[in-house]
C-alpha cells in the first residue's frame, strides 16, 4: 500500500477472510481514508462486510484465483485499470480480458447508486417524521434539532 507505484489505486486486492476481526467501523474509514472505494476478496469477515456496505465501501466477492490473476496484472503495470460497475455488478480488467460479475443485492445496489447511508435514508422521510412530530401529545418530550 506505500509503494508509490500504486499511491492512486482505489480498489485493494486481498486475499481471502478479509475483515475477520475487523468488528469496528473504524476499519471501512480507515480504508476509505486511505483512498479505497473498493476491495476484492473470495470471503469476507461478516461484520466487516456489512459495516463496508453501510458506509459506502464496496468489497467484492470474486474467485481467488482470478484476483491472483488480477494481482499479477498490475504487478507487472501497476497502471492496469479495473473498472467496476455497480449499476451492473461487473468487475472488469480489460488488459487482461477479465469480466466478472459479482453478488450484491438490490437494496445495497441501490444505496450504493444512491449514495446513501443510513441517515440518508431516513432523511428522504423528513416531511413525514416532521409531520408526525407536530402531532404528538404534549405530554412526550419533543424532538429537537438544537
Amino acid at each position: 500500500m506505500n509503494n508509490p507505484a500504486y499511491a492512486s489505486a482505489s480498489v485493494l486486492l486481498a486475499g481471502p477472510n478479509f475483515g475477520v476481526g475487523s468488528s469496528r467501523e473504524h476499519a471501512v474509514w480507515a480504508l476509505q481514508d486511505y483512498g479505497f472505494g473498493a476491495i476484492v476478496s473470495p470471503r469476507f469477515g461478516d461484520i466487516f462486510r456489512n459495516n463496508a456496505l453501510k458506509g459506502g465501501l464496496l468489497p467484492i466477492v470474486i474467485e481467488e484465483q482470478l484476483i491472483e490473476s488480477i494481482a499479477q496484472a498490475v504487478t507487472a503495470d501497476p497502471t492496469t485499470i479495473i473498472e467496476i460497475d455497480v449499476a451492473d455488478r461487473t468487475l472488469k480488467v480489460p488488459a487482461i480480458d477479465v469480466s466478472v460479475t459479482f453478488p450484491l443485492d438490490d437494496f445495497t445496489q441501490w444505496r450504493l447508486l444512491e449514495g446513501l447511508d443510513d441517515i440518508g435514508i431516513t432523511l428522504r422521510n423528513e416531511a413525514d417524521i416532521t409531520a408526525f412530530e407536530t402531532k404528538r401529545p404534549s405530554y412526550k418530550p419533543s424532538v429537537s434539532a438544537d
